[in-house]
């Protein structure tokens, strides 16, 4: 793909060899911290530039620290292996010295099947039923849908399951390849937390870096066929695990005739922010 093709924020900037500079997205002024799904976006189109011909197979990804938008990042690619149908790469974002996050990107050129079989989709309806989401959780052009118009935002939200279900759509033209992957990495980040609070009453996102401490610590994603993200995509969240500060999330993502195209599962922080820090808030909002 022709970097005119992607989205701004999506070209990136070459510094070297196997180092590139990206744009941060988002406002420092509002809160100066890098989305993580904006590194995994980027860490899919740069192994697919290092890498054309293949198509990513699976990214894994661990946060050691946050990001900061108002910094500028780097992307760093180092090698781990390189064949004629497999290749991996290690990508780091960093800003200056800060190491912020490190990924392991494989790669490969596809094979016939041998056998082959996917879970089924859950029946839940056409995505025009469900009303419109939290757009800001997807990249900037992407219609969000929430199945229910599930709220997992107000702490007065009703409980639930801790699972949500969540179509999504580009709509500034075909979206395939790697930018397809990059815009379903950039979207399947933001969801698990929400979903492991839905069954706590009194405990919601608007809580985030107010009274709680939440942020992704690890997010992998396996692709299992291409994906067209200009045609509605359904990701269906769960979280199975909450506790110890933690909450472990897994996720399946469907296109609209119901197969399956993708796999993730993510740990996340979800803790209480020490006295100190909420008291000091209170002292200087």
């Amino acid at each position: 793909m022709d970097a005119s093709d992607l989205p701004s924020g999506l070209r990136l900037t070459e510094l070297g060899e196997r180092r590139v500079a990206v744009e941060n997205l988002g406002d420092a002024g509002v809160r100066d911290v890098v989305f993580g799904g904006q590194l995994l976006a980027q860490s899919v189109i740069f192994a697919h530039q290092l890498h054309p011909g293949r198509s990513v197979r699976t990214l894994y990804s661990v946060f050691a620290r946050s990001a900061r938008v108002s910094a500028r990042t780097e992307l760093v690619a180092e090698p781990l292996h390189g064949g004629r149908s497999l290749a991996a790469e290690t990508i780091t974002a960093m800003q200056g010295d800060r190491l912020c996050c490190r990924s392991l990107v494989m790669l490969d050129t596809g094979d016939e099947d041998l056998i082959a079989h996917a879970a089924a989709a859950p029946d839940l309806g056409p995505p025009e039923r469900a009303p419109e989401g939290q757009g800001f959780m997807a990249y900037p052009g992407t219609e969000v849908r929430v199945v229910d118009g599930v709220d997992t935002w107000s702490v007065d939200a009703p409980t639930g399951p801790p699972a949500l279900q969540v179509w999504l759509r580009w709509t500034r033209g075909e979206a395939t390849g790697a930018l397809g992957q990059a815009l379903l990495a950039y979207a399947t980040d933001g969801f698990f937390i929400g979903a492991a609070m839905r069954p706590h009453a009194g405990i919601g996102q608007d809580l985030s870096h107010q009274d709680i401490s939440t942020g992704v610590l690890a997010h992998s994603m396996t692709f299992h066929a291409p994906v067209s993200a200009h045609e509605w995509l359904l990701v269906a969240f769960e979280s199975p695990y909450a506790g110890a500060g933690r909450s472990h999330g897994r996720g399946q993502v469907f296109d609209q005739r119901g197969g399956l195209i993708a796999s993730i599962t993510q740990d996340n922080l979800i803790r209480r922010l020490p006295e100190s820090h909420t008291a000091n808030r209170v002292r200087t909002m």
